[in-house]
């Protein structure tokens, strides 16, 4: 892994947000293709490191429907996931959220609520989005905790939505307002 300070995006306090980095293809091959990690994600098709490095090459035209990030940890200076910012609709200003903390120890330490406010502040304040939705299975509660901990609204519930471990399971859906997300940033 590289050592040296990286090309942060955006800065945090645990984590820094950076573009995808070629260099790093293996440990976000390693990610999307790992059982207990990508469960959740909903990653069911296995990538190879060949296609991995055909995504990170690949430049869109025109305005981008995906923004992806790396989620680097300051202090042990490694990547350790990465999150998104999907299906972006510039004319309704809205998008999905998601993100993945790959390395299981870094589980359980807030960082994926780190992670979605960093996201959140750059969706409202420089993409100019509206709303951010967020589907999370029933059963991830240290998604949904971290959607909570940053304002996300639960919305309802889709019965029986995801496939996942041989079972249809519930999916909350949570989304996020920029004026309920401004109006409390503005009140900390």
């Amino acid at each position: 892994m590289t050592k040296e300070t990286p090309n942060v995006f955006l800065q945090g306090d645990m984590i820094d947000l950076l573009p995808l980095n070629s260099e790093h293809a293996s440990l976000y091959v390693k990610w999307e293709n790992s059982p207990e990690v990508r469960v959740y994600a909903r990653n069911s098709i296995p990538i190879t490191m060949e296609e991995m490095k055909k995504d990170l090459e690949t430049q869109k035209e025109g305005l981008k429907k995906e923004i992806v990030f790396e989620v680097f940890h300051k202090e042990d200076k490694k990547p350790i996931g990465y999150c998104v910012i999907n299906d972006i609709n510039y004319l309704d200003c809205n998008a999905y959220f998601g993100l993945v903390i790959g390395e299981k120890e870094y589980w359980g330490q807030n960082i994926a609520t780190e992670t979605a406010r960093l996201l959140v502040k750059y969706a409202f304040n420089e993409l100019n989005l509206n709303k951010l939705y967020a589907k999370i299975c029933t059963l991830n509660t240290g998604s949904w905790r971290a959607a909570e901990k940053n304002r996300f609204i639960r919305e309802g519930l889709f019965k029986k939505d995801a496939y996942i471990g041989g079972k249809f399971l519930d999916t909350y859906v949570y989304s996020l307002l920029r004026e309920d997300w401004s109006n409390n940033v503005e009140n900390e």
